[in-house]
């Protein structure tokens, strides 16, 4: 059935809100109104991100509630861009105004919310900072929270604002848990704490948290707070609870004007304070294009020994494909062509056997090479790079690697991987092993297992082919095995994939799936795409009518046994569903481009663009996330910041502003 309309999370999306302290705001940073943010349901389902180009970051919800075990003021990368640890969780901070006191920080716990600091809240922008403004006991104070580029280093200032004196105590909760766990007291638990003159440094296992406090009245009180709950991690059937450690409490006396300083930093790294200004000027959060050119900073990395490119935050590393699909909006359409140059270099330091990794994994050395894609995406990548700002010196570092993997993909190599030789197209599968984008995996179970010749794989093996044709012969070598093979597999893929019955490219053939998926689009979409022509138009006014959505792409059919239209429930029953009708907004950047090229109707791209303008608003705050439900009332899921969804319409944004629009 077509889309009968938009309702993506039901929500409304911000709206430009009224003057408040003072300030104009239809130019301002993204910026919530009071009414929203003491709108519990609303301001704790949106979520805030600040990076350190890394790996680490500071991430909490417009509530100051942390909704996520990931969630935290500072989250460090111990070794960059992995080893992610939470250290300092949230401060809890009070006001003190004649004699009485009032939080300004919010908690969940088990069946109450206290503080209810998110009562007192104003206002809230974001951009390079974060800024919260609350009224309480009549007096008035702003909070903001910023982390320094390229140090595991935060800074939290709270500022009194108002024109009355007022207390303060600040109360810092701490933990040293690898990110994707839980923490719970322990006798142990910190090994040592010390407090030094203005600071409070807490130790363990070997890693140090460094808290500067200056001029703070400091009590060496010391406790636990017990069983703060993430709402989040129990709508996706995770254990909920953590435990946190308060090294001590500090107080200040805040005259009018006067703020005071945190600074957390990972002992060794910066602890002097970092406040950008917030921009009087700016299209954060209100134009799509501009929004998500700055989101694309967020997800880039220079570690030691490689640049890279994060999947998606809170809890995605370094991902091959991702990257690469990546790559040209965040790179390319930022400006960022020698960034792109050195990721790449990295992944091909990377390559094994003619396969860059699909994974690098936290705490362990040795990569992991299970995709059939990822390489293929990594030779469009490298073309896109070399065609947006040509470079000989690339190219033939190029040109070197991509005949290595033509070479092993031709001979055949891990995985099943290799190339048929009774029609030159590309085959693939192992039992138990998930190796095209499609990669969910429950215990034992492949959940698309899509063994055989996928249709996208094909799609981008031809692509690949001509793509390395293309640098050789720039480079003024011939590149005519390469068009001969691309030559036959594409004659091969219009032949065996194409079924004029059903009127759209099979998923899958030898063996055949016939089932309706989106993954046909990508073949329309690449620079050297096979898919074109009448077949290709009727193929993809099928995809227009049955698997797009406002949101993104729906990966399978309505109509096809086995689809599911909800993203919910535990974490089984969100792979189970994770390509089975959920909805994918990265594919919106293949479907703009097969619009575009295959039916040249600008007109649809660009209304796609309006609607998606929504996205930004609905979860991860100028961001766009990794998945949403496929059926209405279509809400967000998965990693609310996705790096491909957030790259491919950043690509189709610029691609348009490229033709006038």
């Amino acid at each position: 059935m077509p889309w009968s309309g938009r309702n993506l999370a039901g929500i409304p999306a911000p709206v430009p809100s009224p003057p408040v302290w003072g300030h104009t705001r239809s130019r301002m940073p993204y910026h919530l109104d009071g009414q929203k943010c003491r709108n519990f349901e609303f301001a704790a389902r949106r979520e805030w991100l600040l990076t350190n180009g890394l790996g680490g970051y500071a991430m909490g919800t417009v509530a100051g509630v942390n909704s996520r075990r990931y969630h935290g003021l500072l989250v460090a990368a111990v070794r960059p861009p992995v080893d992610r640890m939470v250290l300092l969780a949230k401060v809890e901070a009070f006001v003190r105004v004649e004699g009485h006191q009032s939080g300004i920080s919010t908690n969940q716990y088990f069946g109450a919310i206290h503080p209810e600091g998110y009562q007192h809240i104003e206002a809230f922008d974001y951009e390079d900072s974060v800024r919260w403004m609350y009224r309480c006991l009549g007096a008035e104070v702003e909070q903001t929270v910023a982390m320094r580029p390229g140090s595991n280093s935060t800074t939290i200032r709270y500022r009194n604002v108002g024109d009355r004196p007022l207390g303060l105590i600040l109360k810092p909760l701490v933990c040293h848990k690898p990110y994707h766990g839980n923490f719970s007291e322990s006798p142990s638990y910190p090994a040592a704490v010390a407090f030094p003159k203005d600071r409070t440094v807490v130790e363990h296992d070997g890693v140090g948290l460094e808290i500067r406090h200056d001029g703070a009245r400091r009590s060496p009180v010391q406790g636990w707070y017990y069983r703060f709950e993430h709402f989040r991690e129990t709508e996706r059937g995770l254990n909920p609870r953590d435990d946190l450690f308060c090294p001590c409490e500090l107080e200040y006396e805040l005259l009018p004007g006067e703020s005071a300083l945190l600074v957390a930093t990972l002992a060794g790294d910066s602890d002097e304070p970092y406040l950008p200004p917030m921009p009087e000027d700016s299209e954060f959060g209100r134009v799509l294009g501009p929004t998500l050119k700055k989101t694309a900073e967020r997800f880039l990395v220079e570690a030691p020994g490689r640049k890279t490119i994060i999947a998606g935050y809170p809890w995605f590393g370094d991902w091959g494909r991702d990257t690469m699909i990546a790559l040209p909006g965040l790179c390319l359409c930022t400006g960022r062509t020698a960034f792109a140059r050195d990721v790449l270099r990295s992944f091909i330091g990377q390559m094994r056997d003619g396969l860059i990794p699909n994974r690098f994994v936290e705490n362990v050395d040795e990569a992991e090479y299970n995709t059939v894609d990822a390489t293929l995406w990594f030779a469009n990548a490298a073309f896109r790079t070399l065609e947006a700002e040509w470079n000989a010196e690339f190219a033939r570092e190029c040109l070197a690697a991509l005949r290595e993997v033509i070479r092993h993909h031709q001979k055949g190599t891990r995985y099943g991987i290799g190339v048929d030789p009774s029609d030159g197209l590309l085959t693939q599968g192992e039992p138990g092993v998930q190796l095209t984008w499609m990669d969910a995996k429950v215990g034992d179970w492949v959940v698309t297992p899509r063994h055989g010749k996928p249709v996208e794989v094909n799609g981008l093996w031809i692509n690949a082919l001509r793509a390395t044709a293309w640098i050789a012969e720039r480079l003024g070598e011939s590149g005519s095995e390469y068009l001969a093979a691309a030559d036959r597999a594409e004659a091969s893929f219009e032949a065996k994939f194409f079924h004029p019955h059903l009127g759209h490219y099979l998923d899958t053939v030898d063996p055949v799936d016939a089932s309706l998926r989106p993954n046909q689009v990508i073949p329309m979409a690449l620079p050297f795409g096979p898919a074109k022509g009448e077949n290709a138009q009727r193929a993809l006014r099928k995809v227009m009518a049955e698997l797009y959505t406002p949101a993104g792409l729906r990966t399978l059919g309505p109509n096809e046994p086995g689809h599911r239209g909800r993203f919910q429930g535990p974490i089984h029953e969100l792979d189970a569903a994770y390509h089975q009708g959920t909805v994918w907004p990265w594919l919106l950047g293949s479907y703009c481009t097969a619009v575009a090229r295959v039916l040249g109707d600008r007109q649809e791209v660009r209304r796609v663009l309006r609607i998606a303008r929504d996205l930004i608003h609905d979860y991860g705050l100028g961001g766009v996330a990794e998945v949403y439900d496929g059926d209405e009332p279509q809400n967000p899921g998965g990693c609310p910041w996705q790096a491909w969804s957030v790259g491919e319409l950043l690509r189709i944004c610029t691609e348009e502003s490229a033709c006038g629009a």
